[in-house]
């Protein structure tokens, strides 16, 4: 009796062990995307466009008016972005978005439609092109433009395959908010 009542207690322990294991590494997944996403985002787009660019003196006096609209336009998307990406994981209990049809984290239990998702239907990617798009503004090239146009094609595929996961997991509430709220 004392074996069976022992092997029971080391059998709840390392389920409690794999349990919170798998906890664990569900967040550390999460954060993960986040980084990504920023690291992405945030970094390495720019530097691209920075790099096609000729790797222009980012010390160049630029203007005032040019300068304040740049400032305008990459605090202003990343904002946007920001508020977004709070809105999703705190109103939607989950990740933004999934990459290509692959969920890289709990996907949205709720369909969000106020918030930054009154504004339009992908209000992360709108502060994302605004924010690069201050880049094109800072640089003035024609190379940096196309990246921004590269970058907005593969994320137009991406809104497309987005749209209909949205379509399947949340069905004629979701056709009701493509009808009153744009697309970008």
């Amino acid at each position: 009796m004392a074996k069976i009542a022992e092997i029971q207690h080391l059998n709840l322990c390392i389920l409690k062990i794999c349990s919170t294991f798998a906890l664990v590494m569900k967040k550390l997944r999460e954060i993960a995307g986040y980084v990504l996403g920023g690291v992405m985002f945030v970094l390495l787009l720019p530097t691209i466009m920075w790099l096609v660019s000729g790797s222009p003196d980012l010390a160049v006096h630029i203007g005032a008016l040019r300068a304040s609209f740049t400032g305008v336009l990459i605090l202003g998307g990343l904002s946007l972005s920001v508020w977004t990406i709070v809105y999703m994981k705190t109103r939607g209990k989950g990740n933004p978005m999934d990459a290509f049809g692959k969920e890289i984290g709990p996907r949205t239990q709720h369909l969000m439609t106020d918030g930054p998702y009154r504004l339009n239907r992908n209000p992360m990617l709108t502060g994302t092109l605004t924010y690069l798009a201050g880049f094109i503004v800072w640089f003035r090239t024609w190379q940096a433009l196309l990246v921004w146009v590269l970058f907005f094609a593969i994320m137009f595929v991406q809104v497309l395959t987005e749209e209909h996961r949205l379509r399947q997991d949340f069905g004629d509430e979701y056709e009701q908010y493509c009808k009153r709220t744009r697309r970008f």
